[in-house]
């Protein structure tokens, strides 16, 4: 990486530990970021326009896709949500479609596919104002399809299994996980207690970095692709 490549991530880096409330690699500070979690820490939606100031159009940091306005409607169901998340896909490449949906107490997630079903990046929606913008932590910082990373010319070293593995080494006691699903240079999974959906982690599959989804609250339901 060129010094001039290092000094422009720096102040990218330092904005999006703030977004995401500090939570930052598990493995480093797995005890904090847990408990915060359950403690229903989290980045919530404030600041999204006192940090990055209003941005009417999709746009994105470093070529990543950064958010869009929505109308200041509330989304009341997954299938708004849905509707929503799919307006900010179509605004990135036509062949792009809304996977999986999610409603947490905060916010709705969704997970972007290409025409093949492969993911391609996740994002939240906003229930007040239905605006849409790429989820905080890895989809942001990892993915190197849609993200600051992308571009990125490192190869994906983990396979699913090894990813999993590198995440339950750090999961707090009764906790289990879902399937590994591969985004872009990194894994998205389930973290489940007694069965029922808990929040979500990701682990880099370069470094095997794990990164605790902190920011979505309490799970409530869920969609698939319809």
């Amino acid at each position: 990486m060129t010094r001039r490549i290092a000094v422009l991530l720096v102040p990218m880096l330092a904005l999006a530990g703030v977004i995401a409330s500090g939570t930052w690699l598990v493995t480093h500070g797995r005890d904090a970021a847990w408990s915060s979690s359950a403690s229903g820490g989290t980045a919530g939606w404030q600041g999204w326009g006192g940090m990055m100031g209003p941005a009417p159009t999709l746009g994105g940091m470093m070529g990543g896709p950064g958010w869009l306005d929505g109308e200041s409607e509330p989304v009341n169901d997954l299938a708004e949500a849905r509707e929503q998340a799919g307006r900010f896909a179509d605004a990135i490449a036509a062949d792009l479609r809304v996977g999986e949906v999610m409603r947490f107490e905060n916010h709705y997630y969704a997970e972007l596919e290409d025409s093949e079903g492969a993911n391609v990046t996740e994002v939240l929606v906003d229930p007040r104002t239905g605006g849409v913008r790429t989820e905080f932590g890895p989809a942001m910082m990892w993915n190197t399809g849609l993200g600051i990373s992308s571009g990125a010319s490192r190869s994906p070293q983990l396979s699913a299994d090894q990813a999993r593995g590198a995440a339950e080494r750090e999961l707090p006691a009764g906790m289990t996980l879902g399937p590994a699903e591969a985004f872009p240079s990194y894994y998205t999974m389930h973290t489940l207690r007694d069965g029922q959906i808990q929040g979500m982690l990701s682990v880099h599959a370069v470094t095997g970095d794990v990164w605790d989804h902190t920011w979505h609250g309490r799970f409530v339901e869920m969609s698939e692709p319809e």
